[in-house]
């Protein structure tokens, strides 16, 4: 559905203005480089597997992730992990100390950090007491420099996804980027928003390798987007962001999908184990809903419930900090083994 959205109207001047770096592997990419001999970067000639310059566009990957989630490989943008692909928006659309963006607290912490960065403001809009979107209180809080509005949905830390319709309202509405986070969505019901591309221009799906996938090590982020969004980020990023092994080890991990739905299974399945099991320690008072590999439980006192689990030598997420989480503690999901300590000592407390 149109909103009147015009991406010239969003982008900064000077990233209107700039000419992107021209790599070396830029310069001929519509060539057959099989029998090339390669004296144009500057690299060690001597064959290692990993003494050329990656392919600066990922055209591998973005190959197998096109035809995995239906887009073309001109609407995906990969970064250095999601963390990357959400500074490159802000790069690009936001004028520092004039700009601002929408966040929905509690929510994933780096969307505040990287507006610091780059001296952006941060209008913190907070979620409902159910933990959905505000939508008349988002849509008060946008002025003429509103540029994104950022959805993690599910949502980080409350784990829940956001309703479709309060979505689409802020697309339809919105005459900015809407950025949804998507980081947990294979542990969820709901589909992708990649699906809707097409049908609303300012729409922004972010993803990540690190979760479902179980590749947090190499860092890979992926960025959904029209033609146009992704055009404008591919001015910005740097020309080698993604390295040959990340490349490689992703090639293989994404074409292993017996694997990763098995994986995904079996964590869902220890997800609702986990959460039938915490319904009986004494000291939990409120266990929230949950779409990822993760639970947000509130508990007595989640400080000391914390420092006993440490000491325990369990690590969790100690999220009573966060608006709307007094004393709330956030466990991820692990293996049946590890889910068994956990609960073992959470009875024992």
């Amino acid at each position: 559905m149109e909103n009147n959205f015009d991406i010239n109207n969003l982008v900064r001047e000077n990233v209107k203005q700039m000419k992107p770096y021209s790599s070396a592997r830029d310069e001929f990419e519509d060539f057959d480089t099989a029998e090339m001999i390669f004296l144009d970067a500057n690299e060690n000639p001597f064959e290692n597997g990993v003494n050329r310059y990656p392919d600066p566009q990922q055209m591998s990957v973005k190959e197998v992730l096109a035809k995995q989630k239906f887009v073309k490989t001109n609407q995906i943008l990969l970064g250095n992990g999601s963390d990357e692909v959400l500074d490159l928006l802000f790069r690009a659309f936001c004028e520092p100390k004039k700009d601002n963006v929408i966040t929905l607290p509690p929510t994933y912490g780096m969307y505040s950090v990287l507006a610091n960065i780059n001296a952006v403001e941060n209008k913190e809009v907070l979620l409902s007491d159910d933990f959905q979107p505000q939508i008349e209180k988002i849509m008060e809080a946008v002025n003429e420099n509103t540029k994104i509005i950022f959805l993690c949905s599910p949502n980080n830390p409350t784990g829940n996804s956001f309703s479709d319709e309060s979505v689409a309202y802020l697309l339809q509405n919105f005459k900015g980027l809407v950025v949804i986070d998507e980081a947990y969505i294979d542990f969820s019901k709901k589909d992708s928003w990649s699906n809707e591309l097409d049908e609303y221009p300012n729409l922004i799906i972010t993803q990540t390798l690190s979760k479902a996938y179980g590749l947090a090590g190499i860092r890979l982020g992926i960025c959904y987007a029209s033609t146009e969004v992704i055009s404008v980020l591919n001015k910005i990023k740097p020309p080698y962001n993604v390295n040959e092994l990340s490349q490689k080890r992703a090639l293989e991990r994404l074409k292993d999908k017996d694997k990763i739905k098995a994986e995904i299974d079996s964590i869902i399945k220890q997800r609702e184990e986990l959460l039938k099991v915490l319904l009986d320690i004494k000291f939990v008072e409120k266990i929230y809903p949950t779409e990822a590999n993760f639970i947000l439980v509130k508990v007595d006192d989640a400080n000391k419930r914390y420092d006993e689990l440490i000491a325990k030598g369990i690590v969790i997420r100690n999220r009573t900090t966060q608006p709307l989480c007094d004393n709330c503690l956030r466990f991820t999901v692990g293996t049946e083994k590890e889910n068994m300590k956990l609960i073992e000592v959470l009875k024992q407390l």
